[in-house]
């Protein structure tokens, strides 16, 4: 027993000797002893202008049968063009459209010749062969 209050002695001591801030602060930084670099360069400084330009591409392959173009003009915010395809049938489609702030985009699709569906006919000159030869049966002595 005399032991135990001797402990809770200790104890109490210890827990009211404590300080209740540390004494430990941490050594202070000193001020750098020279100034960051300042930038070599000006930032470039753009004009908000509105988007001006014409473009246009034509493809016309005959090997390959690829016919297609498109052409687009541009003032600000207003846009009209074109594109048009030759299609599998022989059709050429076209495509007429215009873009501004208040319609959206507006576009109006024709089509120029007449649709063509050539009627099938298989070829005669392919001969399936049978490529499969049952073996032949085994002889027994």
């Amino acid at each position: 027993m005399m032991f135990k209050v001797i402990v809770l002695v200790v104890f109490a001591v210890a827990v009211t000797a404590r300080p209740e801030t540390p004494s430990y602060s941490p050594p202070a930084h000193p001020a750098p002893s020279y100034s960051p670099p300042s930038p070599s360069y000006n930032a470039p400084v753009y004009n908000d202008v509105p988007p001006q330009y014409n473009a246009q591409y034509n493809v016309n392959d005959e090997y390959s049968g690829n016919n297609y173009g498109h052409q687009e003009d541009r003032d600000g915010y207003n846009t009209q063009g074109t594109y048009y395809v030759q299609l599998p049938d022989g059709r050429l489609q076209k495509v007429t459209y215009y873009v501004d702030s208040e319609s959206g985009y507006v576009a109006e699709v024709t089509y120029e010749g007449e649709a063509q569906y050539p009627a099938y006919e298989p070829s005669t000159s392919y001969q399936p062969a049978p490529s499969y030869q049952p073996p032949s049966s085994p002889s027994y002595a």
